[in-house]
């Protein structure tokens, strides 16, 4: 599963940083797509951790494909992520907190699909038919996403 996997073998469930990037992908309606995880069945975006060597676009696109089904043609810059609001400790023990870049994805292709191994169900939703609960690590952003995507059509 990759580098996170292989240095919890090593620490265990100790707290760690890790470097994460994400993507909110925006529909023509102007609605965001957004998965309930399989693990806390919290509502977020597509969002994971950067492999060695990965920049964050990379990283981005990779987790958006893997737990969306869907390929960003162009990702657009949207805000940073870091701090006590990214602190998390998984349903299995393992502490994190995220140092990430998420992007706006406007421009994209490809099929809806669901990584069953860590998604249950997806799609996309308008700001006033939100679902709950949004995970408290995504909240914010989700909102901030919105606003966002209002005033840069």
């Amino acid at each position: 599963m990759g580098y996170i996997m292989d240095l919890r073998k090593v620490i265990g469930h100790k707290p760690i940083i890790i470097a994460g990037a994400g993507v909110i992908f925006v529909n023509e309606k102007n609605e965001i797509l957004l998965h309930e995880r399989a693990d806390n069945h919290f509502w977020s975006y597509p969002a994971g951790s950067l492999e060695l060597g990965e920049t964050f676009e990379d990283a981005a696109k990779r987790e958006a494909f893997e737990e969306s089904g869907l390929i960003a043609d162009k990702l657009e810059f949207f805000t940073t992520r870091s701090g006590e609001e990214t602190h998390y400790i998984y349903p299995h023990g393992d502490e994190i907190y995220v140092a990430g870049v998420l992007f706006i994805c406007r421009e994209f292709h490809g099929e809806l699909k669901v990584q069953e191994e860590e998604v249950v169900q997806q799609r996309f939703f308008a700001e006033e038919d939100l679902p709950s609960p949004l995970a408290p690590t995504s909240e914010k952003h989700i909102r901030e996403a919105f606003r966002y995507i209002k005033e840069h059509k």
